[in-house]
Formats: C-alpha cells, structure tokens, sequence
C-alpha cells in the first residue's frame, strides 16, 4: 500500500475519517479535503474541528488540506501536483431539512463540487478508482408506495418480496426527494455517467443511515449518533411523525470503508450499490429508543410531533444482495447492539473528560 495515494474529500466527517484512518493503517499517503463546513450547516455542534485533531493525533502518512470543492481552480491544482489511486468523495451537505434552507448552497456542494472532482479525475488521474458517498435519498419517497404493516414497535413490509429490502431498481424519478435528495441524485447520475461514458472506474454507494462515534450528529442529520448523544446528555429527543415507528437499518462506518477497499480491489465502471446495516442492524425510533435506555439506566425525554419531515421513508432497509454479490469476502462485522454499546461509552466518555 505504500504506493498508493488517496485523496478523502470530507476527511473530517464520519466516512472521510474513517477512510482516512483505514488507509493510513495500511501505509498509504493520504490527503485529506475539509473545510469545515459543516459548521457553517449545523453550527457549533456539527462542527469536525475535534475529529480533525484526533485524526491527526492517530495517523503517520495524513496531510490535512482546507479546500473547498466548489473551487474548480483549486480542485484543479490539486489533482495536478497529485497523481492519485483513490478518490473517496464523502464531502457535501448532508441534511434533508437544513438543505430547503440553502439549496443554492446545498446544490454547489452536493452536485458542483462532485463535477468538478470528476473532471479533475478524468483529466488528471484517468487510472484512479473514484468512490462516491451517495444517500438512499436519491429514491425520494418512492419507497413509501410498498404495502407496510404496522407492529408494536416498528413499520416493517408487507409482502415477502420487500423482506431483503429496497433494492437498486427503485425508481429515482417521479417522486418528492427533498432539496438535498434532488441535488445528491444529481451528482449520483453524473457519477454513473463518468464511469459508463468516460469508462472511469467510479463506485455509487447509496448509504442509509451511516454511524458510528466519530459523527458529529445533530439533529437534521445522524439519526442514531444524535438519538445516543441526546440521551447521554439528558436533553429532550423529537420524534416528527409515523408514531416513532419509522425504521432505518444502520451501519457502522468501519464496514462502509471496508467496502470501499473491497471496491478498490475489484471496481466497476459507474456501479450503483444500496448500502446499510440490512434487515439484521434495521431498527426504529422506538426499538432505539428502548436500546439507548437500557444502556444508559435512564430514560430519555421525548417530545412528539404529529408532522412527519418532508419526504422522509417510513420504512427503509437496504437490499445487501449485489453488495454481497459482486463482493462475496465483505460482510457486516459490528451489529446493531455493539455499534450502540460502542457510541454510548465514547458519549460518556467524553461527558467525563468535558466534566
């Protein structure tokens, strides 16, 4: 791996630090883009600057670089004095909701900045695998239509054929996204688009919900993350809509970047994949909720609002069988009660080191 140079773009997110881990840990010289602007998106509390420093801290061969990919001419200067094996593009604007508040500001992000990364791969690093962080909102609410039943707890499919879950045929168009959806299927197509017409070795993972204790969770985004760091702290949780029996599988983001060595190794030209924890890490708020309390011996405070957010999937599991597939050695490695278990002692941890 020593030869082998990788740029993470979002390196101080969830993905991009775990990417940035990984590699290094390998021996790779790593590159590093983020400009923090998830603190611009989320104020103090999304903001990465203490991610970055432990990245720092963990890491030999990582080079940290303040670039904004909306700036071609920078984006363009960086691929010309690096000749890159991997692009990891994780940066973007990552809320359903903030992202009706900024769509000017969420489509530069999300669609631009992936285009302008894409031309300097294809100009510059022809030979490169270029791995995109894309979202299940690309599906819209598309995934509503299937029959659900309700249970005690939880929404789950009707017929057996949804069991596995939403799978890559599900219709992109003709349905409502969300500002943010709209703009990151955008940057998805285009991303299909290089790897089918210009023949570049481009990867589309469509994540559900990505977790793990490095994600700086907030409210509008990190569902799991923000529910733990909610309970932990003794603050009130909000539920919009569905009884709290909405459901998402979850993954840890170890698992997502061992994927995308998995796709390094073997990669396709503007594949697409659904990527999450799958019906066995699927969970919803109240089963969550449940989990959290047990781990922390208190209850948490919630407050509920009969108005669900805006497009939002009632129920949504991804379908792991391409994955599994075109990928037979991956496999989830962290269920749902570790990944839980493992969040909750980092929270307290830091609660105590705060104190």
């Amino acid at each position: 791996m020593k030869n082998l140079k990788v740029l993470v773009t979002g390196s101080s997110g969830l993905i991009g630090s775990e990417a940035v881990t990984f590699y290094d840990g390998l021996g790779a010289s790593v590159i590093g883009v983020d400009n923090n602007m998830r603190a611009v998106f989320f104020g103090a509390a999304g903001d990465t600057q203490w991610n970055l420093k432990r990245v720092k801290k963990t890491t030999k061969n990582f080079k940290h670089l303040s670039l904004d990919i909306r700036n071609r001419k920078d984006v363009e200067m960086l691929f010309q004095e690096n000749n890159f094996n991997l692009i990891i593009h994780c940066a973007a604007q990552p809320s359903h909701d903030k992202a009706a508040e900024i769509p000017i500001l969420d489509f530069e992000v999300n669609a631009l900045g992936t285009v302008n990364l894409l031309e300097a791969t294809r100009q510059h690093s022809p030979g490169a695998v270029f791995i995109f962080m894309s979202t299940n909102k690309v599906y819209g609410d598309a995934p509503n239509e299937r029959a659900l039943i309700e249970l005690e707890k939880r929404f789950d499919f009707h017929d057996v054929k949804d069991y596995q879950g939403i799978n890559e045929m599900c219709r992109i168009d003709q349905c409502l996204h969300s500002v943010f959806g709209a703009s990151k299927t955008a940057a998805d197509i285009m991303v299909q688009e290089y790897g089918k017409y210009f023949g570049l070795k481009a990867g589309v993972f469509r994540g559900g919900c990505l977790t793990g204790p490095s994600h700086s969770g907030v409210a509008q985004h990190g569902f799991l993350n923000f529910l733990v760091k909610t309970a932990v702290r003794g603050e009130i949780y909000q539920i919009h809509g569905y009884k709290g029996k909405q459901v998402r599988d979850n993954i840890h983001s170890h698992d997502v970047v061992r994927l995308f060595e998995e796709f390094r190794k073997n990669p396709r030209l503007g594949e697409v994949y659904n990527l999450g924890g799958g019906r066995e890490n699927s969970i919803s708020i109240l089963e969550a909720i449940d989990k959290v309390n047990s781990l922390t011996q208190k209850p948490l405070r919630v407050n509920y609002s009969e108005k669900p957010r805006k497009g939002d999937h009632v129920c949504y599991i991804s379908d792991l069988r391409k994955i599994h597939n075109h990928f037979p050695d991956w496999k989830i490695t962290r269920n749902l009660d570790q990944v839980l278990q493992e969040m909750v002692r980092s929270e307290m941890m830091l609660g105590r080191n705060a104190d």
